[in-house]
């Protein structure tokens, strides 16, 4: 089992989440009452949408692990699957974007743009960067 099949097993027991397709139609995602939380894009890259004051009010934290890229004017993070320790901050985050999206939404009208992935902002994989 792969670190982010055993997240999204583990994300699709929480009684707020349900399963979805994810709208950018890559992958399986998690949703709330709220609308998409989590994009599993692939058996390491998450995006999960945090919204655009809890990335501002986080940041500094956010660009601190090695884990997490953030991508400017986005409301979602990618996350990067390595370790069992990223699981464990992707659910932590996961609460954390469950909860802002109650105490922190995006204002109304603002169009919600597609997941980090349709951006191509992805994390770089060895076989492509060149190194």
């Amino acid at each position: 089992m792969t670190l982010a099949s055993r997240a999204l097993a583990q994300l699709a027991t929480w009684p707020d989440l349900t399963q979805a397709v994810p709208s950018c139609g890559l992958g399986q995602a998690v949703s709330s009452a709220q609308g998409e939380i989590a994009h599993f894009h692939s058996d390491r890259d998450v995006d999960l949408r945090l919204t655009t004051h809890a990335i501002r009010h986080f940041a500094k934290n956010l660009k601190s692990t090695g884990a997490i890229r953030i991508v400017p004017g986005s409301q979602w993070v990618t996350i990067r699957l390595d370790a069992t320790s990223d699981v464990d901050l992707l659910l932590t985050l996961v609460s954390v974007a469950l909860q802002a999206q109650q105490s922190w939404p995006d204002p109304v009208g603002r169009p919600l743009f597609g997941c980090n992935d349709q951006r191509g902002a992805g994390f770089v994989s060895a076989e492509t960067s060149g190194m």
